[in-house]
């Protein structure tokens, strides 16, 4: 099942894509991946959906990947009388630990972990930051702060700390009976929500072991004073602009894109652009001219994937919006401007051998005019140094591991094929010429570049580059 696409596009599932029938829809129409919401998924759902993702996956031998999405901890204000309550600007409103009805003046506010954190001067955000207020005093048992921005507030609404530290786990014990699901089920991705520093990664790495893959959504200011830390700990990032567009300022949230794309490529390290790319097809069969440039742009910056949320999980179109997704992926990867963009930002190879024999992969190929280059992949890391030099060429991995070509549904460019291990160097070469051919990367007279480990079948080692060339039937021809 060949893209003509780069990029990879990963697509929520929820009441309007569950159903089995329009889940081989939406991978018809172009889904690598597929996204399982922990927040709003039973253990009996998230099972459901999993055998039907690897029964779609059987039925057109092609790999999907599944990304199950951890809720993490969510803070929520207490009640108020009514319900509802105008909370004036300019007044002073506190959160206390007396579990009576709010008013106007004051709520409960059932979390300690904010009394311990939170110090004058911090900005709290309600409602989604659609009230906004500022820390005067910060005492044991209550909180009082000034309104910034006032308005309604309703009883049980959500409460962000921007500014605070808070020294609480990224899983919460929802998270943990979420997270052994998603590991016996076999996800390939865990997204971690409300990560606030690379300490909070290596918790969850104690837990998840090599049971799947970690993706660190980025949504916490504080993350993004302890990225670097975060960047070296995570297998993999989600730019989760709906949070950071609600705890930081809108308009930050372009530049911290760029700035975790291009971390996260510099890295190796898989990167999705998550939140709001298609909003207006939730309700629409079309989307706006600024949502289209919005989805081009992560394109253009090299992002490994682009995600659809509400769109795919409980909009009327989609099917309409993967493929509107696919179409503005194929344009751009095609347009002129596209390799000087893509590599704008000069993406050095890290000091390793394997790292120099990947980016040395890029450049033969590309001066020999090559039509493709075959990693012989065992835990995947062969192909991710290669989609890091983001070649121009298509990229195959070969792996004899379902996990890794799972996996891998989400890496830029990375075509995966489930084959057996070579026996010895010339089967690999007549292997990667035929799978090759028979995908339809490589005409007869074209040539391959192979890279792979030696020994082979040893993971981890990438030491050894091949050239080799197809005649009419897709055996290897000459080569060196």
């Amino acid at each position: 099942m060949r893209r003509n696409r780069r990029v990879k596009l990963i697509a929520t599932l929820g009441p309007a894509s569950s159903p089995p029938e329009m889940m081989e829809r939406l991978f018809l129409a172009g889904v690598d991946v597929f996204r399982i919401n922990m927040s709003h998924s039973s253990h009996e759902l998230a099972r459901q959906l999993m055998f039907d993702v690897r029964s779609v996956s059987r039925k057109y031998g092609c790999p999907i990947g599944v990304l199950a999405d951890l809720q993490g901890p969510k803070f929520r204000l207490g009640t108020f009388a009514g319900e509802r309550v105008d909370v004036p600007e300019g007044s002073v409103f506190h959160f206390d630990r007396n579990e009576s009805a709010g008013s106007s003046s004051r709520v409960f506010l059932p979390h300690p972990q904010i009394f311990d954190g939170v110090e004058p001067g911090h900005t709290l955000l309600l409602d989604d930051g659609k009230i906004r207020m500022r820390v005067v005093e910060a005492r044991d048992d209550r909180i009082s702060a000034e309104v910034l921005v006032g308005g309604k507030l309703a009883s049980r609404k959500g409460i962000s700390l921007p500014d605070t530290l808070l020294r609480i786990s990224p899983l919460t014990e929802k998270d943990h009976a979420d997270l052994g699901c998603a590991l016996e089920l076999g996800a390939d991705w865990i997204a971690l929500s409300f990560v606030q520093r690379g300490d909070d990664v290596e918790e969850a790495r104690k837990l998840i072991t090599n049971g799947a893959a970690i993706m660190v959504k980025i949504e916490k200011p504080s993350a993004i004073d302890d990225l670097d830390a975060i960047i070296a700990a995570a297998d993999g990032f989600m730019v989760a602009r709906g949070d950071l567009g609600v705890e930081l300022p809108v308009e930050r949230v372009p530049g911290l894109q760029k700035r975790i794309t291009q971390a996260a490529r510099a890295a190796g390290k898989p990167v999705v652009v998550a939140t709001q790319m298609l909003e207006s097809m939730i309700t629409a069969p079309v989307p706006t001219r600024a949502e289209v440039s919005d989805v081009a742009t992560a394109v253009f910056d090299g992002a490994d994937a682009v995600m659809l949320s509400a769109e795919s999980a409980v909009g009327e179109y989609p099917v309409e919006a993967i493929q509107m997704m696919d179409r503005i992926a194929i344009q751009v990867e095609n347009d002129p401007s596209y390799a000087t963009l893509v590599h704008a930002t000069a993406i050095l190879p890290q000091p390793t051998s394997h790292d120099a024999i990947a980016a040395a992969a890029h450049a033969i190929a590309d001066t020999v005019k090559l039509a493709a280059i075959v990693c012989f992949t065992a835990t995947g890391s062969t192909a991710l140094r290669v989609a890091r030099e983001r070649p121009g060429l298509p990229v195959i991995g070969l792996t004899p591991v379902h996990a890794t070509a799972q996996r891998l549904a989400l890496v830029w460019g990375i075509h995966s094929i489930l084959t057996s291990d070579p026996d010895k160097l010339s089967d690999m070469v007549r292997k990667a010429c035929r799978l090759a051919f028979e995908n339809g990367f490589v005409r007869p007279g074209e040539g391959i570049l192979i890279t792979a480990g030696v020994p082979l079948g040893s993971p981890g080692t990438t030491n050894m580059i091949r050239i080799a060339y197809v005649d009419e039937n897709g055996d290897a021809v000459g080569g060196g």
